[in-house]
């Protein structure tokens, strides 16, 4: 089917045609004698098209300092490339529309020109975020094009494109329905098409790749005509979060824009919107959706940015493997906690907990199993204890939790409990064999019952000394701190 419809290219007479105008703008942009008495010439042929030109370059999007009255004019401020470049788009915009309409219906047609032109201003305004104010206008038309092999499948094989067209809910299930039917997406018979009218390179590839998201060192057109297309599904359809989502991950992944960089982008779309919409005749957005647009991508992306900001903190203060808290964040933890203990005479609480002999676990059954009990004994931990309650990894095999507003009664129980459902692990390995562990835990508390100490590094000294106690005591226990313990020689 694929190459059917490819060979049809040069036959089909229902296929969408280039003006005269254009032809000989194609014809003028591959010569390199090309001067500006010819272009002038040609462009006069097409009154409406020199007034569109002169328009365009008298425009907010170039910012002239001087009115432009004539095409020479217009030269000097957007060079001959660009006034070449953007005749085309016109002409070609101007004659496809008239063409599609026949093609097309009304509603397929007006959103087939309302996505190119918007994905056309999203790639212009991604270039001007890249640095690449030199290719703007080849953006704008590269991104106009990338279509165009819709109007071509319509053209080819229009009862079975019209089906899909009446069932995809999306721009990229419509393009994989394309190529599971036909074998090709309007990507590659876009391209195909563009190569027949004999259009410059760039362009054809560009369309050709426009469904090819890939990162670059250097992204150059086909990144920003790649990227464009899921900016204008959000545009399109705003509110949608999941759309906003992929055009943030495309645009970072493929363009390394993050996304108060799509945010920019954004903004320049809505104040260059109403220009380009005035040049091309066609009404994409009423001022208050643009406004309502803009403003509900930044909230959601401001909220986006929150999750991350959320998302980073949790991998910076968890433990990879275990999911317990970890050093750093308990050491300002009870730093914090130990402040507002002493500030409130509020009972705080703290346990070392060392599971016993755990070095035979890694040595006769290995590191996997060890870390799986580790993660069994945070599991088990984490179901015993407040959400006030805090429990980090210390190191290796020793956990610390820091209980809150806890006397020594209620911490002695809670550890209790602690310990028992230690006991009761049994940890199957794939072998069959079961690992069964204990733990030694030291218990300190300030302010309760008139003890206290002078800051929290003291506090965590003794709780390490209760420790040192109970493994050496038999293990297997939990030791309360008292000032004997001192005499003690700790670990």
């Amino acid at each position: 089917m694929k190459d059917t419809l490819l060979s049809q290219l040069r036959f089909c007479t229902k296929l969408p045609s280039l003006p005269s105008i254009a032809m000989k703008i194609i014809d003028l942009a591959g010569r390199f004698d090309t001067n500006l008495n010819q272009i002038n010439h040609y462009i006069s042929l097409d009154p409406a098209l020199a007034v569109k030109i002169v328009k365009t370059a008298n425009s907010p999007l170039y910012k002239s300092r001087h009115p432009i009255s004539n095409i020479g004019q217009a030269v000097n401020i957007l060079g001959m490339h660009g006034v070449m470049t953007i005749a085309l788009s016109f002409s070609l915009t101007d004659s496809l529309m008239k063409q599609s309409r026949n093609m097309l219906n009304p509603v397929s047609s007006g959103l087939f020109w309302r996505r190119s032109i918007t994905s056309a201003l999203a790639c212009r305004a991604l270039g001007k975020r890249l640095g690449m104010d030199r290719l703007l206008d080849d953006l704008f038309l590269a991104a106009l094009l990338q279509d165009i092999g819709i109007l071509a499948f319509f053209a080819l094989v229009h009862e079975d494109y019209s089906r899909i067209i009446a069932a995809a809910t999306s721009h990229e299930e419509m393009y994989n329905m394309e190529r599971k039917q036909f074998g090709l997406g309007h990507d590659e018979l876009g391209g195909a098409l563009l190569a027949h009218w004999k259009l410059p390179t760039y362009i054809i590839e560009a369309c050709k790749r426009s469904h090819h998201v890939a990162g670059s060192n250097q992204p150059g057109i086909n990144e920003c005509v790649a990227a464009s297309g899921s900016i204008t599904e959000y545009f399109l359809t705003p509110g949608d979060e999941a759309k906003i989502k992929i055009a943030t991950d495309v645009t970072y992944s493929s363009l390394g824009l993050d996304q108060f960089a799509l945010m920019e982008v954004l903004e320049d779309m809505r104040n260059e919107l109403q220009h380009v919409e005035e040049l091309f005749a066609i009404s994409i957005l009423s001022p208050n959706q643009l406004s309502d647009l803009v403003d509900e991508a930044r909230e959601l992306l401001t909220t986006r940015t929150l999750i991350k900001i959320r998302e980073l903190e949790n991998k910076v203060q968890h433990d990879g493997l275990t999911g317990a808290h970890n050093r750093s964040y308990f050491d300002d933890t009870l730093r914090s906690e130990f402040l507002f203990s002493c500030q409130q005479e509020a009972p705080l609480a703290l346990a070392m907990i060392d599971l016993d002999h755990f070095k035979a676990v890694n040595d006769t059954h290995g590191h996997i199993a060890g870390d799986g009990v580790l993660v069994a004994i945070v599991r088990v931990i984490s179901a015993q204890i407040r959400q006030t309650d805090v429990l980090c990894r210390y190191g290796g095999e020793e956990f610390a939790l820091i209980l809150p507003s806890t006397s020594i009664n209620d911490a002695r129980h809670l550890l209790t409990r602690i310990q028992e459902n230690i006991q009761e692990i049994a940890y199957k390995l794939d072998s069959g064999h079961i690992v069964k562990v204990t733990a030694s835990i030291g218990l300190v508390v300030n302010m309760d019952r008139e003890k206290s100490f002078e800051d929290e590094r003291a506090m965590l000294d003794a709780a390490d000394c209760a420790l040192y106690a109970a493994k050496h005591g038999g293990r297997d226990q939990i030791m309360e701190w008292n000032p004997s313990l001192a005499s003690h020689t700790q670990r």
